[in-house]
């Protein structure tokens, strides 16, 4: 009887050791073994390459050391290493960390053969913040469209954007910086070498980005780093087009006077630093600065797609209605003309007068009107966006489908937040009350749309893990129609399809049309078309100086 008894015990143990066991993948590194959530496979905290740590601090991730045995993949990698810059930003991983490059898979694929369509989103953050645990990225509702999704972390700020002459002596390029965008293209190249395992097909990869992560996306085109490994792109609101790329001797001028402005003598020094004392000593809240460093880029990335130098791939790229406000700009001044002008004068000189007429920033309630912001998302993020979309559809001979998402975010269920710059969201400040009662604009001229990243729960369809606000049917109808949008056109590189208001490419055309996306999406021709001209008179102008 003891003997049945122990046989029976032995068996009931190997049975919820089975039935314990998640899915797993064979990569070329080792097996790994993920969780099924709620009819998805979920693979956690995958690394792509080895540890930037130690004397790996400021160099090209490095190759990734085989396992033995099965690495559990079931929970976050650690977050990189960042301060607090944003309110908008939640974190699944259990810390933050330098040991931080770990990517996430979602795939529908039971079987792991179905070599199914792929997206990389790379997160937004100005460079110096998020992570790919962060829980609006999530691929959960993408897998069950049939795609497998992917989450990658990159190094930040400090830790990912930083040249110095020590650190360009030590490369056979002889240059430094940019290991953030390394970083992506490290793990583009590692789902393309290993997708497969779940059941993805690596000759279908579309990488996307929103803010900081639209930048990547229009960065990794052009760089020699990803030929060959991507067949699509979506870009939401940034791109690295529209400004002169920092050169690599002024990024290391920059890079040496960081060291010395912390107390730091040589690179030698900076490495044995704590990444928490290096971080707590450099982070600013200013945006990470990225260069020509001769080995990621090769040439400025405006020029790259001015000459069609780009990877040809089909191109989904938009932007918000209201990027920027122009208080930003403004500070504490009164928004009126007389105040905005010299905003203007700096970016159009002699050509303000045009470019006011161009927005239709006629009198004092047009500051904070549909023109003032028009003026005021340009100038931040915008006009960029526009321009890769532009010049794209120019130059690579491929399909380029562009929108403007105008949804405004419903109330927030906490009546002490308010929303602040650049989709943030900060605790509301009395005496932004006060200032409120003397602003010359009636509160009926002030425009209200769409905020910088507004739109990522929406496209990802992951509204409820943003518990800010009150989102309503009409937030889900919109939200439905965008993923599928996506979806459309990760699987077939147009976003078309059954039920969804037509969008048409404006490659080829002397007149772009967009995609207002909103509750009732509909095409039209984009009114703001000569004023972004006007930016690119601009530019070119003084890009030739």
């Amino acid at each position: 009887m003891r003997k049945l008894m122990f046989l029976m015990a032995c068996m009931l143990c190997a049975m919820m050791g089975h039935a314990q066991q998640g899915p797993q993948a064979t990569t070329r590194y080792g097996v790994l073994e993920g969780v099924c959530e709620s009819g998805v496979n979920v693979f956690k905290g995958v690394p792509f390459a080895a540890p930037p740590v130690g004397e790996n601090r400021w160099r090209a991730p490095q190759p990734l050391q085989a396992w033995q045995g099965v690495r559990s993949a079931k929970k976050f990698g650690d977050d990189p290493m960042q301060g607090n810059p944003f309110g908008d930003m939640g974190f699944d991983a259990e810390k933050k960390s330098e040991d931080c490059l770990y990517l996430n898979v979602w795939t529908p694929s039971k079987t792991m053969t179905d070599r199914l369509p792929v997206v990389i989103y790379f997160n937004g953050g100005g460079l110096i913040a998020g992570s790919g645990s962060e829980p609006r990225y999530s691929g959960r509702q993408m897998a069950r469209h049939g795609i497998v999704a992917v989450t990658a972390n990159y190094r930040e700020g400090i830790f990912g954007f930083f040249s110095h002459p020590q650190l360009s002596k030590e490369t056979s390029y002889k240059g430094s910086g940019n290991y953030g965008f390394m970083d992506q293209a490290a793990a583009i190249k590692w789902v393309y070498e290993n997708i497969e395992a779940f059941g993805g097909d690596p000759k279908q990869i579309t990488i996307v980005g929103e803010s900081a992560g639209s930048m990547s996306v229009s960065a990794l085109l052009v760089s020699p780093l990803t030929r060959g490994m991507i067949a699509r792109a979506m870009a939401s609101s940034g791109a690295v087009c529209g400004r002169r790329l920092l050169s690599l001797k002024d990024a290391e001028k920059q890079g040496v006077e960081q060291l010395k402005k912390i107390g730091l003598k040589n690179i030698a020094e900076a490495r044995k630093m704590s990444a928490d004392e290096l971080l707590a000593k450099t982070q600013t809240g200013g945006l990470a600065t990225y260069c020509l460093d001769g080995h990621f880029f090769t040439e400025d990335p405006t020029d790259a797609y001015v000459n069609g130098h780009q990877q040809k791939v089909p191109l989904l790229v938009g932007r918000n209605s209201m990027e920027m406000t122009p208080q930003a700009y403004l500070g504490a001044k009164e928004p009126t003309l007389a105040n905005l002008r010299p905003v203007l004068e700096a970016a159009f000189g002699d050509k303000t007068d045009e470019a006011m007429k161009m927005y239709g920033l006629n009198t004092d309630r047009d500051v904070l009107g549909k023109p003032g912001v028009d003026f005021a998302s340009d100038q931040f993020i915008a006009y960029g966006t526009w321009l890769f979309g532009y010049l794209h559809a120019k130059t690579s001979g491929q399909p380029v489908y562009r929108y403007c998402f105008t949804r405004p975010r419903p109330e927030m269920r906490d009546k002490g937040l308010v929303a602040g710059l650049a989709g943030g969201v900060q605790k509301k400040d009395k005496s932004a009350d006060k200032k409120n009662e003397v602003m010359t604009i009636p509160e009926n001229d002030v425009f209200k749309g769409a905020v910088h990243s507004a739109d990522i729960e929406y496209a990802m369809a992951t509204l409820p893990t943003n518990r800010v606000y009150d989102w309503q049917p009409e937030d889900y109808r919109v939200s439905d129609q965008f993923i599928n949008y996506y979806a459309n056109f990760i699987k077939t590189g147009n976003p078309n399809g059954l039920g969804l208001a037509n969008w048409t490419s404006i490659t080829g055309k002397e007149k772009p049309t967009q995609l207002i996306l909103d509750v009732n999406s509909y095409e039209t021709y984009d009114p703001a078309f000569e004023q972004r001209n006007l930016w690119l008179m601009q530019f070119m102008s003084i890009g030739s100086r």
